[in-house]
């Protein structure tokens, strides 16, 4: 039956008024029974029990009432009503919970701390430790700032069992800390994380990480606990330059896995680049090299740098007779070897070169001992070897270069005479390079001459005329340019005297010359021409030359400038009779116009091109090296040359080379079509 609730309140009031206050609480409590959701009605009930001093009444009313307003969602009452029952019991639990959970959702953290700060100490009073626990660890999420509350609730929840939850909380702090650039405080959560989990590897690299970052290398080491963390130490730590700590990484790891023969390689490469073979003997030897040929070169290498080169070489010996395949990769450590010891790289190199001989290989023999006099100027016997092979092989732009070389080597010794004689040939056979007329005045220099000048202007002249070392019929001598008859006796040509008395031979003067330049087609030749003798009687008529290296210049000057248009001539020839289809009549004119510095390029490359297209690489290899020696118009046509020679010495099998010239394209093209993909190809080709 419902109840009059306006007359009960009435009836209630004036018992209040009456001060009777035992019987208007009844009449209150009617109405609450009735209506459990009349809140005023059942916060004055609340009240009324204070003043009655029935405070369990009232906490119970108040309790009933803030719950079911925070469960609606309407906090601000709800909180307030929360501080009537503190007020009331200060250590009420639940009043103080639901405080700080409210608290907390309104951002007052000092009043949330508070509350919950009080549960966990009155827990902890009455010995209840598992609710005063779990109290720090509902302090831990209250202030994702306050790294301490959060480290205390992750220590907490270890005492409650849950470990992974622990190790999880902690490795989120030491992010958190580590982003704010607290290194320290996330060291220091790390390391307890990793005391709970030490097998947990994700922990371990992140510490490894924060050590490296602080420069604590010792600690970094000390907390790597398997090869691949110590490998990743060793990277990193190679990165940021500290090589030496690198390599102690790298030991640890060896020191776990015996076994790793790649490892133990990369330390013995490490220890002879520091000088250190003793160190570098202790990872590897000969004997557990075995049969693998990137180990044997290692413990070659070792053996080289250490100055057993009779040891090292047997080494390499044994790699190259099993697989002769691995002769670029002998090469370039005898070009490696050679820029510490060059005499064992020498040795090494000239293996290489004795082995491609033997397979008439004359180009990559060449090759090998070009790539290291490159690296070691001035080395006379692998100059001579060169020059040698050269010869043999008839690679004329090779051997001439060589021979410039090995001019200048014996200069720099010391050498007189040799340096002479080269010079000679040299300038007999290009009279227009100054660097030849250089060299040989450098060698009279030498040599003693007092006016070496003077003597040079009357040997171009034809007083005592240069001759070359070629056969008659492919020779190109330079013409004497004869004296006028007016010339004092003191500018002709004296009384030739030993060491400077000139070469029997004389020139043949009937023959003339084709061009200005040397012939690219010629091939050297061991034996001298037989001597012609030459007639320089008054008779004959003459025209004057100058006897001053200027007038002589200015001469060739002229004479070339009609050489030149013989070679256009040449290599217009060669276009027309190629379109023609006429190849080897064309083959013919362009390299007739190849001697032609001018065109040489052009020609020289069309040529090389020919050949390929015939299938016959070794001699386009020949004609595309002769283009790559002269500047190219463009720096478009000079990088497809190089493009082409790469890709056809990598098709005879020459990948040293063909690596060299890439790299050397790729630094001066970029981004070259295929290139880096090339250059990647190769470079594993040769590991």
């Amino acid at each position: 039956m419902a109840i009059d609730r306006t007359a009960i309140l009435r009836k209630a009031e004036k018992l209040l008024r009456q001060g009777k206050l035992d019987a208007a609480i009844p009449e209150y409590v009617r109405v609450v029974e009735d209506q459990p959701r009349d809140w005023n009605t059942a916060n004055a009930l609340g009240d009324l029990y204070v003043r009655a001093g029935k405070i369990d009444k009232a906490v119970e009313q108040f309790i009933r009432i803030a719950d079911a307003l925070n469960h609606e969602g309407f906090h601000p009452k709800a909180a307030a009503l929360y501080k009537k029952v503190l007020k009331l019991k200060p250590d009420h639990e639940h009043a103080l919970i639901q405080g700080a959970e409210i608290a907390a959702n309104q951002g007052r953290l000092a009043d949330a701390r508070s509350y919950l700060t009080t549960v966990g100490e009155r827990r902890r009073a009455r010995g209840d430790t598992r609710g005063a626990v779990q109290m720090t660890i509902r302090l831990g999420t209250l202030d994702p700032t306050d790294f301490g509350a959060r480290s205390a609730a992750a220590s907490a929840r270890v005492q409650l069992g849950d470990v992974a939850g622990a190790v999880r909380d902690l490795k989120t702090i030491a992010s958190e800390l580590a982003e704010r650039g607290r290194q320290t405080d996330a060291f220091e959560a790390l390391r307890q994380a990793a005391l709970l989990t030490p097998d947990d590897n994700e922990i371990r690299e992140r510490l490894l990480a924060l050590y490296v970052a602080a420069g604590a290398f010792a600690q970094a080491r000390a907390c790597a606990a398997t090869v691949e963390q110590f490998k990743a130490l060793a990277a990193t730590l190679e990165t940021k330059g500290h090589p030496g700590e690198a390599l102690e990484a790298l030991r640890d790891a060896a020191r776990l896995d015996p076994a790793d023969a790649a490892l133990r390689t990369h330390l013995a490469r490490a220890f002879i680049a520091r000088g250190d073979m003793t160190t570098a003997a202790e990872y590897l030897t000969a004997e557990s090299a075995g049969n693998d040929p990137h180990l044997l070169l290692t413990v070659a290498e070792m053996q080289l740098r250490a100055g057993k080169v009779d040891e090292g070489v047997a080494v390499a010996r044994r790699v190259l007779d099993d697989d002769p395949a691995r002769r670029d990769d002998i090469a370039l450590l005898g070009w490696n070897i050679a820029e510490q010891a060059p005499e064992a790289g020498f040795q090494l190199v000239e293996v290489v070169a004795a082995s491609a001989v033997a397979q008439s290989d004359w180009a990559s023999a060449a090759a090998a001992l070009q790539e290291f006099v490159t690296r070691v100027s001035n080395h006379i016997p692998a100059l001579m070897r060169l020059v040698e092979i050269c010869v043999d092989g008839g690679l004329e732009a090779t051997m001439y270069s060589a021979q410039a070389q090995l001019a200048d080597a014996y200069i720099a010794a010391g050498s007189g005479p040799e340096a002479r004689f080269i010079a000679e040939d040299l300038v007999a056979r290009e009279p227009w390079e100054r660097s030849n007329i250089e060299r040989f005045r450098r060698a009279l220099v030498l040599l003693g001459e007092p006016d070496p000048d003077t003597l040079i202007a009357e040997r171009l002249s034809g007083e005592s005329p240069f001759t070359s070392t070629a056969l008659a019929d492919d020779a190109e001598e330079f013409p004497p340019l004869d004296l006028p008859a007016s010339t004092p006796p003191e500018r002709r040509a004296p009384t030739p005297k030993a060491p400077l008395e000139s070469s029997a031979d004389a020139v043949d003067l009937d023959g003339g010359f084709d061009d200005v330049e040397s012939p690219v087609t010629a091939r050297p030749t061991h034996a001298r021409s037989e001597s012609v003798e030459v007639d320089l009687s008054d008779d004959i008529d003459r025209p004057a030359a100058p006897a001053d290296l200027d007038g002589v210049f200015e001469k060739l000057r002229g004479d070339t400038a009609r050489r030149w248009d013989e070679a256009d001539e040449q290599y217009k020839r060669g276009m027309a009779l190629r379109d023609a289809g006429q190849m080897d009549a064309s083959i013919e004119a362009f390299e007739a116009a190849s001697r032609s510095p001018r065109l040489r390029f052009q020609a020289a490359a069309l040529v090389g091109r020919m050949y390929r297209d015939r299938g016959m690489v070794p001699q386009a290899v020949e004609w595309l090296e002769r283009a790559a020696e002269a500047p190219a118009p463009t720096a478009g046509e000079g990088h497809l040359l190089m493009y082409d020679l790469a890709d056809m010495l990598e098709s005879l099998g020459e990948y040293a080379r063909a690596l060299a010239i890439c790299l050397e394209l790729q630094a001066d093209a970029g981004e070259y079509r295929d290139l880096a993909a090339r250059v990647d190809r190769l470079a594993k080709v040769q590991t």
